[in-house]
């Protein structure tokens, strides 16, 4: 069976004990595992959570993105090289969580566009950047998932045609794919094929509606979704992620101009929707 997780960037995006009470919930609704943002928080607030986890039986995965000064992609080696710097620092913030894998779309900085379609120097340098940093993150035993986004957010890799081109070229068993049903929504053009195209090298899954709501609401078509999973044998993360306006700052960041769904909705009823899919497609 799959393990379970939720993102608790449905309250807030920092990292501190404040969200003791939600990672408590979260495991008697019977979460395996918490999904958080990695971001400039103090280094104790991750030692402090990542604690608190373990305590509660609680696993982790954690987020994160980069910005235009630690852009992989940049043509400025200078640059390229704060985006390594920012990976490893993300990376031993993630171990101070004891987290299992880093996801997000840290293969290019977010909502950064060139006004043009991608390059080939670009994948290189993106491929240079994560594979240096793949033997950093192995050792701490976090797998890497870069994440494919919509076209609104990145430009480097929107499906998984381009996420698995970009990872052939990074060629490092310790990254591998992310997989978001929201981001699939808009860019795929069946749900089914794409996990079936990137299976090889799925290592990580977000399960989203399309509106960031609650998994279930929306008309992302779940029954492809876990039909797929099922197809091709995927054991690793089921992670919810949903967003709201609880944390203005990071709605902000990322468009959020409205609450999609209430974040115990989401979780609960979100719970339900995974588990019950994962029934009914069980081998």
């Amino acid at each position: 069976m799959n393990k379970i997780g939720f993102n608790v960037l449905a309250w807030s995006a920092v990292v501190s004990e404040d969200l003791f009470p939600i990672l408590d919930r979260l495991k008697t609704i019977g979460y395996d595992g918490a999904e958080f943002f990695v971001g400039p928080w103090e280094e104790k607030a991750f030692k402090s959570v990542g604690k608190h986890c373990q305590e509660i039986g609680l696993e982790v995965t954690t987020v994160t993105v980069m910005g235009p000064d630690e852009n992989p992609i940049s043509p400025d080696a200078k640059v390229r090289e704060k985006a390594k710097e920012k990976l490893r620092w993300v990376l031993d913030r993630a171990a101070d969580l004891n987290s299992q894998v880093l996801c997000g779309p840290f293969h290019s900085a977010f909502a950064t566009f060139a006004s043009r379609a991608p390059q080939e120097d670009e994948y290189n340098w993106s491929a240079e950047v994560l594979n240096e940093t793949a033997d950093y993150a192995q050792n701490l035993g976090i797998l890497m998932t870069p994440e494919a986004l919509n076209r609104f957010e990145c430009y480097l890799c929107n499906t998984m045609e381009q996420l698995d081109y970009l990872l052939a070229k990074v060629n490092h068993p310790n990254v591998q794919a992310m997989f978001d049903t929201h981001h699939a929504n808009m860019e795929e053009k069946k749900m089914g094929k794409a996990i079936e195209f990137i299976a090889p090298r799925l290592g990580h899954f977000h399960i989203s509606e399309n509106d960031r709501g609650t998994p279930g609401s929306g008309h992302v078509n779940f029954d492809e979704t876990f039909s797929a999973l099922a197809k091709v044998d995927y054991k690793g993360w089921l992670t919810i992620e949903g967003f709201t306006r609880n944390d203005p700052d990071f709605a902000n960041s990322i468009g959020v101009w409205r609450n999609f769904s209430e974040p115990w909705d989401m979780a609960e009823n979100g719970y339900r929707l995974i588990r019950e899919k994962l029934l009914k497609y069980s081998k």
